[in-house]
Protein backbone atom coordinates (compact mmCIF):
# COMPACT_ATOMS: atom_id res chain seq x y z
CA UNK A 1 0.00 0.00 0.00
CA UNK A 2 1.25 3.45 -0.95
CA UNK A 3 -0.25 6.92 -0.55
CA UNK A 4 1.07 10.08 -2.17
CA UNK A 5 0.07 13.53 -3.43
CA UNK A 6 -0.73 13.45 -7.16
CA UNK A 7 -1.75 17.03 -7.93
CA UNK A 8 -3.78 20.08 -6.96
CA UNK A 9 -7.22 21.01 -8.32
CA UNK A 10 -8.21 24.47 -9.56
CA UNK A 11 -9.94 24.89 -6.17
CA UNK A 12 -6.67 24.23 -4.33
CA UNK A 13 -7.62 20.72 -3.18
CA UNK A 14 -4.90 18.09 -2.90
CA UNK A 15 -5.45 15.07 -5.14
CA UNK A 16 -4.07 11.87 -3.65
CA UNK A 17 -3.10 8.60 -5.29
CA UNK A 18 -3.13 5.28 -3.47
CA UNK A 19 -1.73 1.97 -4.68
CA UNK A 20 -3.37 -1.25 -3.55
CA UNK A 21 -2.42 -4.89 -4.20
CA UNK A 22 -4.30 -8.18 -4.06
CA UNK A 23 -5.31 -11.29 -5.99
CA UNK A 24 -2.52 -10.81 -8.54
CA UNK A 25 -3.67 -7.25 -9.32
CA UNK A 26 -2.18 -3.82 -8.59
CA UNK A 27 -4.32 -0.69 -8.89
CA UNK A 28 -3.60 3.03 -8.63
CA UNK A 29 -6.65 4.95 -7.42
CA UNK A 30 -7.04 8.74 -7.44
CA UNK A 31 -9.22 10.76 -5.09
CA UNK A 32 -10.13 12.97 -8.07
CA UNK A 33 -13.18 11.38 -9.67
CA UNK A 34 -12.54 8.14 -7.73
CA UNK A 35 -10.48 7.32 -10.82
CA UNK A 36 -8.78 3.99 -11.52
CA UNK A 37 -5.59 5.49 -12.94
CA UNK A 38 -3.73 2.24 -13.63
CA UNK A 39 -4.48 -1.46 -13.31
CA UNK A 40 -1.93 -4.27 -13.76
CA UNK A 41 -2.17 -8.06 -13.77
CA UNK A 42 0.73 -10.08 -12.41
CA UNK A 43 2.73 -11.63 -15.25
CA UNK A 44 1.69 -9.02 -17.82
CA UNK A 45 3.69 -5.81 -18.20
CA UNK A 46 1.24 -3.40 -19.86
CA UNK A 47 -1.63 -1.52 -18.17
CA UNK A 48 -5.12 -2.95 -18.63
CA UNK A 49 -6.78 0.49 -18.61
CA UNK A 50 -6.25 3.85 -20.30
CA UNK A 51 -5.01 6.70 -18.15
CA UNK A 52 -2.62 9.61 -17.70
CA UNK A 53 0.65 10.06 -15.85
CA UNK A 54 -0.18 13.63 -14.74
CA UNK A 55 -3.15 15.13 -12.89
CA UNK A 56 -3.44 18.16 -15.19
CA UNK A 57 -4.31 15.88 -18.10
CA UNK A 58 -7.17 14.35 -16.10
CA UNK A 59 -8.52 17.77 -15.18
CA UNK A 60 -8.40 19.14 -18.73
CA UNK A 61 -8.44 16.28 -21.26
CA UNK A 62 -9.84 13.11 -19.74
CA UNK A 63 -12.90 11.52 -21.40
CA UNK A 64 -13.76 10.03 -17.99
CA UNK A 65 -10.77 7.65 -18.01
CA UNK A 66 -11.33 5.34 -15.02
CA UNK A 67 -13.76 7.77 -13.40
CA UNK A 68 -16.90 7.34 -11.31
CA UNK A 69 -19.43 9.62 -13.04
CA UNK A 70 -22.56 10.70 -11.16
CA UNK A 71 -24.82 11.56 -9.62
CA UNK A 72 -26.46 10.26 -12.76
CA UNK A 73 -24.16 8.54 -15.24
CA UNK A 74 -24.95 8.45 -18.96
CA UNK A 75 -27.39 10.84 -20.65
CA UNK A 76 -30.62 12.62 -19.75
CA UNK A 77 -32.51 14.03 -22.75
CA UNK A 78 -32.45 17.84 -22.89
CA UNK A 79 -31.28 17.79 -19.26
CA UNK A 80 -34.92 17.70 -18.17
CA UNK A 81 -37.02 15.44 -15.99
CA UNK A 82 -40.09 15.53 -13.78
CA UNK A 83 -40.17 13.96 -10.34
CA UNK A 84 -43.15 13.87 -7.98
CA UNK A 85 -44.90 16.53 -10.03
CA UNK A 86 -41.97 18.97 -10.06
CA UNK A 87 -39.95 19.81 -13.18
CA UNK A 88 -36.16 20.06 -13.06
CA UNK A 89 -33.68 21.47 -15.56
CA UNK A 90 -30.14 20.12 -15.40
CA UNK A 91 -26.98 21.53 -16.95
CA UNK A 92 -26.70 20.51 -20.60
CA UNK A 93 -22.95 19.90 -20.64
CA UNK A 94 -22.81 17.80 -23.85
CA UNK A 95 -22.86 20.17 -26.82
CA UNK A 96 -25.51 22.19 -24.99
CA UNK A 97 -28.05 19.50 -25.90
CA UNK A 98 -27.99 16.77 -23.26
CA UNK A 99 -26.96 16.21 -19.67
CA UNK A 100 -24.03 13.78 -19.44
CA UNK A 101 -22.46 11.99 -16.44
CA UNK A 102 -23.70 14.41 -13.77
CA UNK A 103 -22.53 17.63 -15.39
CA UNK A 104 -19.30 19.53 -15.88
CA UNK A 105 -18.30 19.26 -12.21
CA UNK A 106 -20.14 16.09 -11.19
CA UNK A 107 -18.77 13.27 -9.07
CA UNK A 108 -16.43 12.08 -11.84
CA UNK A 109 -14.79 15.52 -11.99
CA UNK A 110 -14.63 16.27 -8.26
CA UNK A 111 -12.25 15.38 -5.44
CA UNK A 112 -13.32 12.58 -3.09
CA UNK A 113 -12.11 11.83 0.46
CA UNK A 114 -10.41 8.64 1.58
CA UNK A 115 -12.31 7.16 4.52
CA UNK A 116 -10.66 3.71 4.69
CA UNK A 117 -7.41 2.35 3.31
CA UNK A 118 -5.76 -1.06 3.52
CA UNK A 119 -3.28 -3.05 1.46
CA UNK A 120 -5.95 -4.44 -0.89
CA UNK A 121 -8.83 -2.00 -0.40
CA UNK A 122 -9.73 1.68 -0.46
CA UNK A 123 -13.03 3.40 0.36
CA UNK A 124 -13.72 6.92 -0.94
CA UNK A 125 -16.65 9.23 -0.21
CA UNK A 126 -18.19 12.36 -1.70
CA UNK A 127 -21.21 14.55 -0.98
CA UNK A 128 -22.92 15.84 -4.11
CA UNK A 129 -24.73 18.97 -2.85
CA UNK A 130 -28.30 20.02 -3.43
CA UNK A 131 -28.58 22.13 -6.58
CA UNK A 132 -25.34 21.12 -8.23
CA UNK A 133 -25.98 20.83 -11.97
CA UNK A 134 -29.66 21.32 -11.09
CA UNK A 135 -30.22 18.12 -9.08
CA UNK A 136 -32.44 18.14 -5.98
CA UNK A 137 -31.16 16.89 -2.61
CA UNK A 138 -27.81 16.13 -1.05
CA UNK A 139 -26.43 12.75 -2.15
CA UNK A 140 -23.60 10.95 -0.35
CA UNK A 141 -21.83 8.19 -2.27
CA UNK A 142 -19.17 5.75 -1.10
CA UNK A 143 -16.96 3.85 -3.53
CA UNK A 144 -15.15 0.70 -2.42
CA UNK A 145 -12.38 -0.76 -4.58
CA UNK A 146 -11.25 -4.15 -3.31
CA UNK A 147 -8.69 -6.40 -5.00
CA UNK A 148 -9.75 -9.94 -4.18
CA UNK A 149 -8.47 -13.43 -4.90
CA UNK A 150 -8.34 -14.85 -8.42
CA UNK A 151 -7.71 -11.50 -10.12
CA UNK A 152 -10.95 -9.84 -9.05
CA UNK A 153 -11.46 -6.08 -8.90
CA UNK A 154 -14.60 -5.58 -6.82
CA UNK A 155 -16.38 -2.23 -7.17
CA UNK A 156 -19.22 -1.30 -4.79
CA UNK A 157 -21.15 1.98 -4.79
CA UNK A 158 -23.47 2.93 -1.92
CA UNK A 159 -25.57 6.10 -2.18
CA UNK A 160 -28.04 7.86 0.12
CA UNK A 161 -30.06 11.07 -0.26
CA UNK A 162 -32.11 13.54 1.80
CA UNK A 163 -34.57 14.24 -1.05
CA UNK A 164 -35.96 12.23 -3.99
CA UNK A 165 -33.51 12.43 -6.89
CA UNK A 166 -32.15 10.40 -9.81
CA UNK A 167 -28.99 8.48 -8.88
CA UNK A 168 -27.02 6.16 -11.17
CA UNK A 169 -23.29 5.74 -10.55
CA UNK A 170 -20.94 3.62 -12.68
CA UNK A 171 -17.30 2.71 -13.31
CA UNK A 172 -15.98 4.26 -16.53
CA UNK A 173 -12.63 2.57 -17.15
CA UNK A 174 -11.49 2.10 -20.74
CA UNK A 175 -9.96 -1.37 -21.11
CA UNK A 176 -7.34 -2.64 -23.53
CA UNK A 177 -6.32 -6.23 -22.85
CA UNK A 178 -3.35 -6.51 -25.24
CA UNK A 179 -1.79 -3.05 -25.62
CA UNK A 180 -2.70 -2.86 -29.33
CA UNK A 181 -3.41 0.56 -30.89
CA UNK A 182 -7.09 -0.39 -31.03
CA UNK A 183 -9.41 -2.97 -29.46
CA UNK A 184 -11.31 -3.97 -32.60
CA UNK A 185 -9.85 -7.48 -32.64
CA UNK A 186 -10.80 -8.11 -29.01
CA UNK A 187 -13.57 -10.67 -28.64
CA UNK A 188 -16.67 -9.82 -26.63
CA UNK A 189 -19.76 -11.54 -25.23
CA UNK A 190 -22.69 -9.65 -23.66
CA UNK A 191 -25.56 -11.68 -22.19
CA UNK A 192 -28.33 -9.45 -23.53
CA UNK A 193 -31.18 -10.30 -25.90
CA UNK A 194 -32.08 -6.63 -26.38
CA UNK A 195 -30.39 -3.26 -26.77
CA UNK A 196 -31.51 0.37 -26.99
CA UNK A 197 -31.35 2.09 -30.41
CA UNK A 198 -30.47 5.77 -30.07
CA UNK A 199 -30.94 9.06 -31.90
CA UNK A 200 -28.18 11.41 -33.06
CA UNK A 201 -27.79 12.69 -29.47
CA UNK A 202 -27.31 9.10 -28.24
CA UNK A 203 -30.65 9.24 -26.40
CA UNK A 204 -32.71 6.01 -26.47
CA UNK A 205 -35.49 6.12 -29.05
CA UNK A 206 -37.87 4.09 -26.90
CA UNK A 207 -38.42 0.44 -26.08
CA UNK A 208 -35.64 -2.14 -26.38
CA UNK A 209 -35.15 -3.99 -29.65
CA UNK A 210 -33.92 -7.51 -30.27
CA UNK A 211 -30.24 -7.97 -31.07
CA UNK A 212 -31.09 -10.85 -33.41
CA UNK A 213 -29.73 -10.35 -36.95
CA UNK A 214 -27.99 -7.09 -35.97
CA UNK A 215 -24.34 -6.18 -35.28
CA UNK A 216 -25.44 -5.84 -31.63
CA UNK A 217 -25.79 -9.59 -31.15
CA UNK A 218 -22.92 -10.39 -28.76
CA UNK A 219 -24.65 -13.38 -27.15
CA UNK A 220 -21.77 -15.53 -28.37
CA UNK A 221 -18.12 -14.47 -28.36
CA UNK A 222 -17.23 -12.48 -31.42
CA UNK A 223 -14.94 -9.72 -32.63
CA UNK A 224 -15.72 -6.09 -31.81
CA UNK A 225 -14.74 -5.35 -35.42
CA UNK A 226 -18.20 -5.34 -37.01
CA UNK A 227 -19.58 -3.52 -40.01
CA UNK A 228 -22.96 -1.88 -40.55
CA UNK A 229 -24.91 -1.68 -43.80
CA UNK A 230 -22.48 0.97 -45.08
CA UNK A 231 -19.51 -1.36 -44.54
CA UNK A 232 -18.26 0.97 -41.80
CA UNK A 233 -17.24 0.03 -38.28
CA UNK A 234 -20.27 0.14 -35.97
CA UNK A 235 -19.75 3.07 -33.54
CA UNK A 236 -20.86 1.17 -30.45
CA UNK A 237 -22.11 3.47 -27.67
CA UNK A 238 -25.29 1.68 -26.66
CA UNK A 239 -27.02 0.22 -23.64
CA UNK A 240 -27.50 -3.53 -23.59
CA UNK A 241 -30.58 -4.53 -21.58
CA UNK A 242 -29.67 -7.18 -19.01
CA UNK A 243 -32.82 -7.07 -16.86
CA UNK A 244 -35.70 -4.80 -15.91
CA UNK A 245 -34.39 -4.19 -12.37
CA UNK A 246 -31.41 -4.82 -10.11
CA UNK A 247 -30.88 -8.48 -9.29
CA UNK A 248 -28.33 -10.64 -7.50
CA UNK A 249 -24.86 -10.27 -8.97
CA UNK A 250 -24.42 -12.45 -12.05
CA UNK A 251 -22.07 -12.81 -15.04
CA UNK A 252 -23.09 -10.47 -17.88
CA UNK A 253 -20.07 -9.99 -20.15
CA UNK A 254 -16.78 -11.54 -21.18
CA UNK A 255 -13.96 -9.82 -23.08
CA UNK A 256 -10.87 -11.58 -24.38
CA UNK A 257 -7.69 -10.87 -26.29
CA UNK A 258 -6.38 -13.81 -28.26
CA UNK A 259 -3.12 -11.89 -28.70
CA UNK A 260 -2.32 -11.56 -24.97
CA UNK A 261 -4.41 -14.42 -23.61
CA UNK A 262 -6.04 -12.08 -21.08
CA UNK A 263 -9.73 -12.49 -20.31
CA UNK A 264 -11.99 -10.11 -18.34
CA UNK A 265 -15.34 -11.31 -17.00
CA UNK A 266 -17.91 -8.78 -15.73
CA UNK A 267 -20.40 -9.64 -12.99
CA UNK A 268 -22.91 -7.07 -11.79
CA UNK A 269 -26.19 -6.36 -10.03
CA UNK A 270 -27.12 -3.70 -12.58
CA UNK A 271 -29.92 -3.88 -15.20
CA UNK A 272 -27.84 -2.50 -18.06
CA UNK A 273 -24.35 -2.28 -19.48
CA UNK A 274 -23.27 0.53 -21.78
CA UNK A 275 -20.79 -0.81 -24.32
CA UNK A 276 -18.70 2.03 -25.68
CA UNK A 277 -15.97 1.05 -28.14
CA UNK A 278 -14.09 4.36 -27.92
CA UNK A 279 -15.02 5.62 -31.37
CA UNK A 280 -14.67 9.27 -30.36
CA UNK A 281 -11.31 8.97 -28.61
CA UNK A 282 -8.65 11.36 -29.88
CA UNK A 283 -6.48 12.35 -26.95
CA UNK A 284 -3.89 15.01 -27.91
CA UNK A 285 -1.41 14.15 -25.13
CA UNK A 286 0.41 10.92 -24.24
CA UNK A 287 -1.26 8.42 -21.93
CA UNK A 288 0.28 5.91 -19.55
CA UNK A 289 3.94 5.29 -20.38
CA UNK A 290 3.64 7.56 -23.42
CA UNK A 291 0.88 5.65 -25.21
CA UNK A 292 -1.20 7.31 -27.93
CA UNK A 293 -4.97 7.06 -27.48
CA UNK A 294 -6.87 7.36 -30.73
CA UNK A 295 -10.21 6.04 -31.94
CA UNK A 296 -11.08 2.58 -30.56
CA UNK A 297 -7.98 2.45 -28.32
CA UNK A 298 -10.07 1.26 -25.36
CA UNK A 299 -13.57 -0.03 -24.63
CA UNK A 300 -15.96 0.57 -21.72
CA UNK A 301 -18.48 -1.76 -20.13
CA UNK A 302 -20.40 0.64 -17.89
CA UNK A 303 -22.79 -1.27 -15.62
CA UNK A 304 -25.71 0.97 -14.69
CA UNK A 305 -29.39 1.86 -15.06
CA UNK A 306 -30.48 2.37 -18.66
CA UNK A 307 -29.79 5.87 -20.03
CA UNK A 308 -32.55 8.51 -19.74
CA UNK A 309 -34.49 6.09 -17.50
CA UNK A 310 -35.96 9.02 -15.56
CA UNK A 311 -37.86 10.03 -18.73
CA UNK A 312 -38.64 6.68 -20.30
CA UNK A 313 -41.72 4.64 -19.45
CA UNK A 314 -40.95 1.00 -18.67
CA UNK A 315 -37.24 1.54 -18.01
CA UNK A 316 -35.68 0.41 -14.69
CA UNK A 317 -36.13 2.72 -11.70
CA UNK A 318 -33.54 5.51 -11.49
CA UNK A 319 -34.94 7.37 -8.44
CA UNK A 320 -33.39 7.21 -4.96
CA UNK A 321 -35.48 8.35 -1.99
CA UNK A 322 -34.67 9.29 1.62
CA UNK A 323 -34.25 6.26 3.88
CA UNK A 324 -33.09 4.04 1.01
CA UNK A 325 -29.54 2.84 0.31
CA UNK A 326 -28.68 2.34 -3.35
CA UNK A 327 -26.06 -0.41 -3.59
CA UNK A 328 -24.50 -1.09 -7.00
CA UNK A 329 -21.98 -3.93 -7.28
CA UNK A 330 -19.71 -4.92 -10.16
CA UNK A 331 -16.77 -7.33 -10.30
CA UNK A 332 -14.12 -7.40 -13.01
CA UNK A 333 -12.33 -10.77 -13.05
CA UNK A 334 -9.01 -10.95 -14.91
CA UNK A 335 -7.11 -14.08 -15.92
CA UNK A 336 -4.32 -14.95 -18.34
CA UNK A 337 -3.96 -18.14 -20.32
Amino acid sequence: MQRMNFGVTAKGETVERVTIHGGGLTANILTWGAVIQDLRLEGYAAPLVLGFENFDDYAIRSPYFGATPGRCANRIANGRFELDGQAFQLECNERGLTHLHGGSDGMGKSNWSIVELDNDRVVLEICDPDGRAGYPGNVTTRTTYHLQESGTLSVVYESTTDAPTPVNVCQHSYFNLDDSPDILDHELMIAADHYLPVDDKLIPLGKPESVTNTPFDFRTMGSIRRQDTNDAQVPFDHNFCLSSERVAKRSVALARSVKSGITMEVRTTEPGVQFYAGVYLNVPVPGLEGRKYGAFSGFCLETQVWPDAINQSGFPNAVLRPGEVLRQETDYLFSKE
